[in-house]
């Protein structure tokens, strides 16, 4: 009867969880009619149409024809992949540096230890991200960053570094020291240690950190809004800019969320086991 119980609890949640992309996708190909009575069945309750993806020129009948809408996508999307992969690989390289010395080097600054110094790390997630607006908008106007990839890509890096460096140095921590000091007696530098022997043992966990900053650089809206306005729009920007005079075009935001979370499923369920692997290391010390 408990086995019964937790299956229920489990596929109810999975219900819970996946019911917005269902309703993302199926909306996609909804007219304006069947939006407003919200019908969920496809074929059943309404007619699926193209006319959320014929908007973005990405249906069967516009894939092949000029569209504006359809330049408009790929320019965000490929300023999305760029600064996301961009500010996850640059935030994984600078994290796994500073992971590797939080693990196995002992800090001393004033009052603070390693244990001190990984929770300001971790502290700088709790500011909300509208404080950080004027200073980051300033800033980067005297630095001529505005509407630049280049600018978003070293804001996300600094916005995702603290979960690096905390999956990182648990990941670490997990590595036995007796190979570091294996490699030292075979001749290794620190840096040989660390690039030939910890960073290989360390793939789960590199993979999580990719992963899990990637999503957060992928979906973050505020500072993509607030300091871009032609060149480096990325995707949420182009999502929620899908109203008009009439109101919300709701089939047209379904259609570029859909195509926005689309790669992101598609990752997660190829690195699927890395991601759990890497998140739960040292979860049962």
């Amino acid at each position: 009867m408990s086995r019964v119980l937790i299956y229920g609890a489990l596929l109810f949640w999975a219900f819970v969880c996946l019911f917005p992309i269902y309703w993302t996708v199926t909306t996609s190909f909804k007219s304006a009619l069947d939006v407003t009575q919200g019908h969920l069945i496809p074929w059943l309750d309404f007619q699926p149409d193209w006319k959320g993806w014929r908007s973005l020129g990405l249906s069967p009948d516009s894939i092949l024809g000029t569209s504006t809408a359809r330049a408009e996508f790929v320019s965000r999307f490929g300023n999305s992949i760029i600064t996301s992969v961009g500010a996850s690989v640059l935030a994984l390289v600078l994290g796994s540096l500073a992971a590797y010395g939080l693990s196995r080097f002992r800090y001393k600054f004033g009052w603070m230890r390693n244990d001190d110094i990984l929770f300001f790390f971790m502290s700088q997630l709790i500011l909300p991200p509208v404080v950080l607006a004027l200073p980051f908008l300033v800033l980067y106007k005297a630095l001529s960053l505005l509407d630049t990839r280049f600018g978003l890509i070293l804001l996300y890096t600094l916005t995702v570094l603290p979960i690096v460096i905390w999956i990182m140095r648990d990941q670490f921590n997990a590595i036995p020291v007796e190979l570091d000091e294996a490699a030292f007696v075979d001749g290794l530098s620190v840096w040989g240690s660390f690039f030939r022997i910890i960073l290989p043992l360390a793939i789960p966990g590199i993979v999580a950190a990719f992963i899990l900053s990637l999503v957060l650089c992928w979906n973050e809206y505020f500072f993509a809004a607030l300091l871009t306005s032609t060149d480096a729009k990325t995707l949420p920007v182009m999502v929620a800019s899908q109203t008009g005079s009439q109101g919300i075009n709701w089939w047209s935001m379904a259609a570029l969320s859909t195509a926005a979370i689309a790669p992101l499923v598609i990752v997660g369920i190829f690195l699927e086991r890395y991601i759990v692997s890497g998140l739960t290391t040292g979860a049962g010390k």
